[in-house]
């Protein structure tokens, strides 16, 4: 079977979705392919920065029906006890992926957008018209936005740099009860990794915390490597002790990789993490992805109205990518290698602690401005 469409997505996490929405409130015919149903728990912070509260709504997909906690207050803590603490400049709101993303997949469907089941197996360009299979379809369409995430089996398709190293980061994420306040989102270093704590709807408490593999596979599970790493920051001990954990059990992702992608491959726009993944400590991963599909998004509407080219298309996304985002991710991988020495740490939070200021300034630096709609 095969079936043409205007533009092809694939991936339906914030990127995808946001991008099938905004395509499809234009005009365009969107096929939309997605492996896993909805709705459905990712490994995430959670937390999302104001900036995105102008597309959002522009959208369609304004979030407070969702009812989202309202956060303005950010807090730091090392493992030996010292503690930075800030206003949010911009502030944001708590919510979780598995109400965000269903929210987001209905407006697509009420929009107009074909979402499919499935798993790419393969991709190819060629005479300016790309050709994706599945295991029981061929899609054709002269734009393909990729939109799966951190890690594919498509990378390796693509045969992209970052696909042949092997990372050492693995991530853990929950959701509890107990009592943290609403207003807050936290991160608490450990030896080797650290912790985002923040409220999400419905009073939940999402905890999810990156962790070097080396440390992480020396404990028989979860629990004893919590026990024995994470209860050695005396603030992060308190909350997991006082806190019932909702989920059967924690979930997880390994092979994350925080090398530089490129933001096209193949003739492929990647937004969202499958163009370039920001360390989950600067808090900001789920407003990056929302924007980068807000900015292909309107270059795809230029080139279907045939007002640039591919190349111009191309060019223009990689300069608006790296203007947007390159210097969060740069800041970010600066900030998670002083924060993964001890003695870096506690030096960092030390000046901090003495010029209340600069820790706004450093928060500043991983987020951005508010996204500005004509």
């Amino acid at each position: 079977m095969k079936t043409n469409t205007n533009v092809l997505i694939i991936g339906g996490g914030l990127a995808g979705l946001a991008s099938a929405i905004h395509l499809s409130g234009q005009g365009m015919q969107v096929t939309l392919i997605e492996k896993s149903g909805y709705p459905r728990h990712k490994v995430c912070g959670e937390y999302i920065s104001n900036e995105i509260l102008p597309y959002l709504t522009w959208l369609g997909a304004a979030v407070a029906t969702l009812k989202p906690t309202t956060i303005s207050n950010f807090e730091f803590t090392t493992s030996n006890g010292r503690i930075a603490k800030a206003k949010l400049p911009l502030g944001g709101f708590g919510i979780s992926r598995y109400a965000l993303d269903h929210f987001l997949y209905e407006k697509a469907i009420a929009n107009g957008c074909k979402i499919i089941q499935e798993t790419v197996t393969d991709i190819a360009f060629d005479q300016e018209v790309f050709s994706v299979r599945t295991p029981s379809q061929t899609f054709t369409s002269k734009i393909v936005l990729g939109a799966y995430g951190k890690r594919s089996n498509i990378d390796q398709v693509l045969a992209r740099d970052f696909i042949h190293k092997k990372s050492s980061w693995l991530a853990v994420k929950a959701h509890y009860s107990g009592d943290f306040p609403d207003d807050l989102v936290a991160l608490h270093n450990f030896s080797g990794g650290y912790c985002g704590i923040s409220k999400v709807e419905n009073n939940s408490i999402n905890i999810c915390y990156l962790a070097d593999y080396a440390t992480f596979k020396k404990y028989k599970n979860i629990e004893a490597y919590q026990r024995k790493v994470l209860y050695k920051n005396k603030r992060l001990k308190s909350i997991l002790e006082s806190s019932a954990l909702l989920f059967e059990k924690p979930i997880t992702i390994s092979q994350i990789s925080f090398d530089p992608k490129q933001p096209v491959e193949n003739h492929i726009l990647m937004i969202g993490d499958t163009a370039g993944l920001i360390h989950p400590l600067c808090g900001n991963g789920m407003a990056m992805a929302l924007h980068s599909a807000k900015i292909a998004a309107e270059l795809v509407l230029d080139f279907q109205n045939g007002a640039i080219s591919r190349e111009v298309l191309e060019r223009t996304y990689t300069q608006r990518w790296k203007a947007n985002f390159g210097r969060r991710l740069f800041m970010g991988r600066v900030l998670a290698k002083i924060l993964s020495r001890k003695k870096m740490a506690n030096f960092l939070i030390s000046i901090v602690a003495s010029f209340p200021g600069l820790l706004p300034f450093i928060i500043k630096q991983t987020h951005g401005k508010p996204i500005e709609i004509y």
